[in-house]
């Protein structure tokens, strides 16, 4: 059985230690959630390192994930080191699409739906902060959203310039 961090933090899989003492059970919890945050910590140090590095490299599309610009150093590499542009998507039309990924952690909550209008509450702003384009997604096959990335880069038109 797979576990996530919420199950830890719910301590939703208390049951599978039956015949343990329920204080060796919580210290054990406590262990492990703060060892995730740890590492959780650790690989966000490394994906801004990451990121810095291939900011600097020749030019090159980067498809960075939803968490990159949580990070202000990753924002500003970013923004000043190439072309930013943000797809975006309602949480309803990203619900849609990723409601049945088991491998997106931040999603196998009791709610997805929810977790996504949160998510983007929290990241739409960054997003706009640091894009250079903002195209809305919509449900476009990839060739016509790549027509739509490659025409709004050959127009150089950028967010808040005419």
């Amino acid at each position: 059985m797979k576990y996530t961090p919420l199950d830890i933090q719910r301590r939703e899989f208390e049951k599978a230690f039956r015949g343990l003492e329920e204080a060796e059970v919580r210290t054990f919890l406590h262990e492990v959630a703060g060892e995730w945050e740890e590492v959780l910590a650790e690989n966000q140090k490394l994906k801004e390192e990451v990121l810095d590095s291939l900011s600097q490299a020749p030019p090159k599309v980067l498809s960075t994930g939803g968490g990159a610009v949580l990070r202000e150093a990753n924002r500003r590499h970013l923004r000043e080191r190439g072309r930013v542009v943000y797809l975006k998507s309602n949480p309803e039309e990203l619900f849609r699409r990723l409601r049945h990924d088991s491998n997106r952690p931040l999603l196998q909550v009791a709610d997805p739906l929810q977790k996504l209008k949160n998510l983007f509450a929290e990241r739409d702003p960054l997003y706009r902060e640091v894009a250079h384009f903002v195209l809305e997604t919509g449900r476009p096959s990839v060739s016509t959203l790549v027509n739509m990335i490659m025409m709004q880069l050959e127009l150089g038109v950028e967010l808040g310039k005419s």
